[in-house]
């Protein structure tokens, strides 16, 4: 190469040095750039021409800059750390940016404004509210409708056909209820109340109190306590006293009370003054359930019984009021309508507290039902829980209102 050569053109892009010393636009000799490598030079990238902001292209390409395209505001768009910067004359060098750029993730920036985001990340769904729940009685109710129909069925025909086969069917279910009561004693606390004299000394209550009157159900009551202790002295003396304590509990809370159903029987209008006890009670067990059910809102015994609340009690008043009220007047002889509001808002007391009663009794055996031999009810227990303590508040009300006979 001769002198002339010295500012000509390169050819096809390259430089390439003379004797003069290093070409124009190559790098400085070091020990990368040393004479004998010279010839290993990469080739200079080819820029393309890019016209002025405001040119004949479209501004959505923007102006080209050394520090990188831009953006469609104007915004230089970050190129990635270690990216060569673009020279016009020479090749391309191999250093970095002056500082590193930030990386897209590392500095969140705002978007323009007017700009609508590419991938927008879907929002949560807003929580639904949940669905209404519908109230539940907790049983089979159809079961418990048909169960309850058949037995007074079974009631009534005996009641009004002949006396002494209702007063077996008190004797059975206090034999039952006995029995079911019993075995949940010893299952969930192990007392062994004894369920021999307990059974045979309550159907003679029923009876005695049938045939000779109170003063022989007292007389049947204190022997059938006295048969408690000494059955339970066969058996070793440990828990002696919790057992025979159980056992006259039992023998007064199931068939003493129950005695007082075949007192009323005694009289001359006996199947009606029992009818009118078992109609206020079952109405006001109805009338308690109904109201509470749809209105019930304040608890009556929460830690008794949570279902059980004061409207519940209030619809049990009013209803047992108003039946109390038909049947004295027209079932009873010599009854007087006002009497019936009395005995119907005793008979609503009377009902609640002999729920809360075994309620009471339940949760301290920790159970829900006292058996299972009536399908939608539970066990006998379960239905003569509101039926025991009413019996002798009605007993006793119909004694004062319209005498023995």
């Amino acid at each position: 190469m001769n002198d002339s050569s010295w500012g000509a053109p390169p050819q096809a892009g390259y430089w390439e040095p003379t004797d003069r010393g290093p070409a124009r636009g190559a790098a400085p000799a070091g020990p990368a750039y040393d004479a004998q490598h010279a010839q290993q030079t990469r080739p200079m990238p080819i820029v393309p021409d890019v016209p002025e902001h405001g040119g004949d292209q479209d501004d959505d390409r923007g102006a080209a800059r050394l520090s990188g395209p831009l953006f469609r505001d104007g915004t230089p768009r970050p190129q990635p750390y270690g990216t060569p910067r673009p020279q016009p004359y020479g090749p391309p060098r191999t250093d970095l940016y002056d500082a590193p750029q930030p990386r897209p993730h590392d500095t969140p920036q705002a978007p323009p404004f007017g700009a609508v985001p590419q991938n927008p990340e879907p929002m949560p769904d807003a929580p639904q509210p949940a669905p209404p729940q519908k109230k539940s009685a907790g049983r089979d109710l159809g079961a418990a409708i048909g169960v309850g129909v058949g037995l007074g069925a079974v009631i009534v025909a005996s009641l009004f056909i002949v006396k002494a086969v209702f007063v077996g069917v008190i004797a059975v279910a206090v034999v039952v209820g006995l029995w079911e009561l019993t075995r949940r004693l010893q299952e969930r606390k192990g007392i062994k109340a004894p369920l021999v004299p307990l059974a045979v000394g309550g159907a003679a209550m029923v009876v005695a109190g049938y045939v000779r009157g109170p003063e022989a159900a007292w007389v049947a009551m204190a022997l059938t306590a006295l048969a408690v202790l000494v059955w339970r002295m066969t058996e070793p003396p440990e828990d002696y006293l919790k057992d025979v304590t159980a056992g006259v509990f039992a023998a007064f809370y199931v068939p003493f009370l129950a005695t007082f159903v075949a007192l009323m029987l005694t009289a001359d209008d006996g199947p009606f003054r029992v009818l009118t006890f078992l109609l206020l009670t079952v109405v006001s067990d109805t009338g308690a359930y109904a109201v509470g059910w749809r209105f019930g809102r304040k608890k009556l015994a929460p830690r008794i019984s949570p279902g059980k609340t004061r409207e519940g009690l209030l619809g049990a008043v009013a209803f047992a009021m108003a039946v109390g009220a038909l049947c004295l007047e027209f079932l009873i002889d010599g009854g007087a309508w006002w009497q019936g509001l009395l005995l119907g808002l005793a008979v609503a007391v009377s009902a609640t507290l002999g729920d809360l009663g075994e309620s009471m009794i339940k949760r301290d055996l920790g159970i829900k039902d006292m058996g299972s031999l009536l399908p939608g009810h539970g066990g006998i227990m379960d239905r003569l829980d509101s039926l025991l303590p009413t019996a002798p508040v009605v007993w006793l009300l119909l004694v004062v209102f319209v005498g023995t006979s």
